[in-house]
């Protein structure tokens, strides 16, 4: 895009192993990222058909600005989701934006389905499709190591795959990218499996100079300022996002135990800082940012006998922490490394993967389901069995793991225990329990997600803030973030990247933007992701909200249902005028 008046993909027809690209002037206007994603995903989806018919849309796309400046890292992925049957939007980061801009692509479109298992290997000439089989069945992290040893060529690259939890097409399934980084919400990995796409390679090695570049080292120079002397930012740098495990603990907004508490007994040994000081050993970035918040922890596992071990690492982080650790009442920052890793093995999502086997527990425990469907006892805090069920998902070994494999919502419908699996709108929850600015934005976020509209941290910010205001500053923060995932920067930086950082950053490289058409794209973006919602069939007013949300106090206290549900009909009404304006 950078240079260019046009917007270039790359469709991939699997089912004949053929390529095209066309280069949209269309497209232009909604800038990269989710915008050029929504447009790409609203005239490809068939609403008519399975999320994981062949006929379905697999959607990547970079920013408009991927690359260029710092924190602009992210590649986002746009698909109808297998767990909510709705929109399906995830984020990854790592080295693919890179790679996809070298390569000279600003969105790819996977549609149809291979013959047999493959993986795809996009440089700037085309599209190789290689032969998965010998692949298919092997744990994520193995593939890459495959692939690795087999490619050779120039240039930046990045590999994504899934696990055997996607071959299976479990609906939260994820896909690995770069081995530290993840398209984890929604079942991504699944879409991949049900096209029998096993892995993706892209290798870019164009280089593109910049023609003012005196201006734009400049703006680069002010922003790495910016984003390195925040303190906000910088302290994922020292602790990572864990750092927020004692504060929302202390807060009593640290979901525990399947949300039956909101502090946990055991924080001191799971915290941010234990986890430093215990099993740290390397910090990571993505291309193109400076912060470094991945982290990567480390634990010993004996094998044979006589003291033998080898040391494992694992990337962790808060939302992991969270899911696999105090909601599942596990004690150690050893034993959340072993379950990550599980996890990481599998290609499941972390967080519908914890929250998941939290309701299974509760489940359990209350005797709605018994070990001759669990197959061996579920109890929070039983490290061991947790990892023997997090494979039961990902293979689905009998009837219930294949229904768990399914999301909460559908476990509960099956099993029984509505009231406590903990989803908004088929989609588990994440690691908040703020108030009804988490509660609501979840629930009406496009993707519900607390990364839609940041309403936990309205909750911590503005305790005061009445309910008309909160709906207000949610939508307000939705449209915002829908401009800002079009230029696919990191979350982190949006408070570096304000209106007239884009506009300067924008201008360096020859786009002239001002802040009204900023505004008129976040709008434009956000109605087409309504649109996508609508013609699939979603409805706010039918979305239900299990009782143990209103049950176990938030950071705000007691949240009443009566007082949610009005602002999720008050947050649809202004939806509804926005769309018809």
């Amino acid at each position: 895009m950078l240079y260019e008046n046009t917007i270039k993909v790359l469709f991939v027809d699997l089912s004949n192993h053929k390529i095209r690209v066309e280069k949209r002037v269309d497209l232009k206007d909604f800038l990269g990222g989710v915008g050029v994603a929504s447009k790409l995903l609203e005239e490809n989806m068939k609403p008519e058909l399975d999320p994981l018919d062949e006929q379905q849309p697999a959607i990547f796309a970079i920013g408009a600005l991927s690359s260029i400046y710092p924190v602009i890292t992210k590649t986002v992925a746009m698909f109808i989701s297998p767990l909510t049957g709705e929109l399906g939007e995830s984020y990854a980061g790592g080295r693919l934006a890179l790679t996809l801009f070298m390569a000279g692509y600003d969105a790819i479109v996977l549609a149809g389905k291979s013959p047999n298992p493959c993986y795809l290997s996009i440089t700037r000439q085309g599209v190789e499709f290689m032969d998965a089989r010998p692949l298919w069945g092997m744990a994520s992290d193995e593939v890459g190591r495959v692939i690795r040893e087999k490619e050779a060529g120039s240039g930046k690259r990045s590999i994504l795959r899934i696990g055997p939890a996607g071959e299976n097409k479990v609906a939260y399934a994820s896909v690995c990218v770069d081995t530290y980084r993840h398209f984890g919400r929604l079942g991504l990995g699944a879409v991949l499996g049900s096209k029998n796409v096993k892995a993706i390679t892209v290798i870019g090695d164009r280089d593109i100079p910049i023609d003012n570049f005196k201006e734009y080292l400049k703006v680069y120079r002010s922003i790495y300022d910016k984003v390195t002397d925040t303190e906000i930012m910088m302290k994922y740098h020292d602790v990572g996002t864990p750092i927020n495990v004692a504060s929302l603990d202390a807060m009593g907004a640290l979901p525990t135990k399947n949300l039956a508490q909101g502090s946990f007994e055991h924080v001191d040994a799971i915290t941010g800082e234990a986890f430093a000081t215990k099993n740290l050993v390397r910090k990571l970035a993505c291309t193109g940012c400076p912060v470094g918040c991945i982290h990567i922890g480390q634990f010993r596992r004996e094998f044979g006998k006589g003291y033998e071990y080898e040391a494992v690492s694992v990337g962790y982080d808060y939302e992991l922490i969270f899911s696999l650790g105090s909601f599942l009442g596990i004690k150690t920052s050893d034993e959340i490394l072993k379950l990550i890793e599980a996890v990481e093995k599998t290609g499941l999502d972390a967080m519908s993967c914890g929250v998941a086997l939290g309701w299974a527990t509760e489940a359990y425990q209350k005797g709605l389901v018994s070990t001759t469907e669990t197959i061996i006892p579920l109890e929070f805090g039983m490290t061991e069995n947790y990892i023997k069920a997090i494979w039961y998902i990902a293979d689905a070994a009998n009837d219930f793991y294949t229904v768990l494999g399914s999301g909460s919502y559908q476990a509960a419908a099956v099993y029984g225990g509505n009231d406590f699996a903990m989803t908004f709108a088929k989609n588990e929850m994440s690691g908040y329990h703020t108030g009804y600015g988490s509660l609501v934005g979840s629930v009406v976020g496009a993707r519900h997600s607390h990364l839609c509209n940041g309403g936990y941290a309205l909750d911590q910010a503005h305790q005061q803030m009445a309910n008309h205001e909160m709906v207000d500053a949610l939508l307000k923060e939705e449209k915002e973030r829908c401009l800002l995932n079009s230029l696919t920067i990191c979350l982190f930086a949006r408070k570096a990247y304000d209106r007239a950082t884009i506009i300067a950053a924008f201008k360096a490289v020859g786009l002239g933007l001002d802040d009204a058409a900023l505004t008129e794209i976040g709008e434009k973006i956000f109605q087409t992701k309504m649109r996508i919602r609508e013609k699939l069939g979603f409805k706010l007013e039918n979305v239900q909200l299990p009782k143990r949300l209103f049950e176990t106090p938030s950071f705000n206290g007691v949240l009443d249902e009566t007082i949610a549900k009005e602002m999720i009909s008050m947050f649809a009404t202004k939806v509804a005028a926005g769309m018809k304006a």
